[in-house]
């Protein structure tokens, strides 16, 4: 699996698409908006920036980017008028995968200014938007460019699918089931992945820039925890019933592993701690309800929840099921999925499990 090709949320505007179905992610921006508002409050503040450098990690396409990009400058904004600064210049940096839609991004650019402009006042300066394509394992910005690096629910993913992972046999993920070879492969390319994008991000903040990372994590020392690996292992009881009626080819079932790692708070402070750019100012840890609609009332509606956590579900990973298993199978894969989910949510209340940190780059 050629992960920069094929991890992308689903485009467009559609039933299945991202766009219509970021409800959770909206959710967790909001939870976690103090911390960056704090962050980006302290930043501004101790440099008092003519020209302001914002970029979102992982900024997928939908409402939910240019809600978190005006969310930050209405911040900062607030500050600058209340000391009475001339204007602001914004460079806005929106990065992702190259298969991202950033299509709908730039079409929805001329509406957001002008309601952005209206509801600010004629003393906004001007925000002038980039998009970026590429991996944020890598260098993406010149060297000491960037005020403020935000990224929500993108740091989970990985580089790659990690290497050594034959004897995992059906699973998708870690698993109770997965040899402890399993999980030390997808904790070494966490640590290689996570060490990497650290170092990149040192080379293009500022001195003193700040970065609010909010991702899928967990509690748990435990990587094979029911807090971070329960919702995939339900998505592998539906490959595996569709295996057991001929629909999908065990071998390949078996070939495919997600590229992706849920952290705890520890794992990833010993990172920032390996790699010394950065001193941690505050991490925080929350849980968030798989149904953020809130509607399971009676049966019906929690029903109704279920398929919904189904369908945010397919707009986060169809794009690679289809580049392994095809397109053929996808509704009735996530048909079945959602009547698991449905089933485990009448009899628990299953939750995400969030991981925000913020960090500033020592001088």
């Amino acid at each position: 699996m050629e992960v920069v090709r094929v991890l992308h949320m689903n485009g467009g505007a559609g039933d299945f698409s991202y766009a219509n179905n970021s409800f959770l992610q909206l959710k967790v921006i909001s939870m976690t908006r103090p911390i960056a508002e704090e962050a980006i409050s302290n930043l501004y503040c101790s440099t008092l920036a003519t020209t302001f450098t914002i970029a979102d990690l992982g900024c997928s396409s939908g409402p939910n980017t240019l809600t978190v990009v005006s969310q930050l400058i209405k911040t900062v904004e607030n500050i600058r008028r209340n000391l009475y600064s001339n204007p602001i210049e914004y460079q806005v940096f929106l990065n992702d995968l190259p298969g991202n839609d950033f299509n709908a991004i730039f079409k929805a650019l001329p509406s957001f200014h002008e309601s952005f402009k209206k509801e600010m006042g004629g003393d906004l300066g001007p925000c002038l938007f980039t998009g970026v394509p590429g991996s944020f394992y890598g260098r993406l910005f010149p060297s000491r460019s960037v005020h403020f690096i935000h990224s929500s629910y993108s740091l989970h993913w990985l580089s790659k699918v990690p290497e050594g992972l034959e004897e995992n046999k059906r699973n998708i993920y870690m698993a109770e089931t997965s040899p402890a070879s399993v999980l030390k492969a997808y904790y070494d390319q966490f640590q290689k992945d996570f060490s990497l994008f650290l170092r990149c991000r040192a080379e293009e903040l500022v001195d003193g820039g700040c970065m609010v990372l909010t991702l899928l994590g967990r509690r748990s020392e435990d990587p094979t925890s029911k807090e971070c690996c329960y919702i995939w292992e339900l998505l592998a009881m539906a490959l595996n019933d569709m295996v057991s009626q001929g629909i999908i080819e065990e071998e390949k079932l078996d070939s495919f592993n997600l590229p992706k790692y849920m952290p705890s708070p520890t794992e990833m402070s010993i990172e920032i701690g390996k790699e010394g750019s950065f001193v941690v100012n505050r991490i925080q840890v929350s849980k968030v309800d798989w149904n953020v609609y809130n509607n399971n009332d009676e049966s019906n509606g929690l029903r109704a929840g279920g398929y919904n956590v189904a369908k945010y579900m397919r707009a986060v990973a169809e794009p690679i099921l289809v580049s392994h298993f095809g397109e053929a199978i996808m509704d009735e894969l996530f048909i079945r999925y959602g009547e698991i989910i449905v089933d485990r949510m009448a009899r628990e209340k299953p939750e995400f499990v969030n991981v925000t940190i913020s960090l500033t780059k020592m001088k």
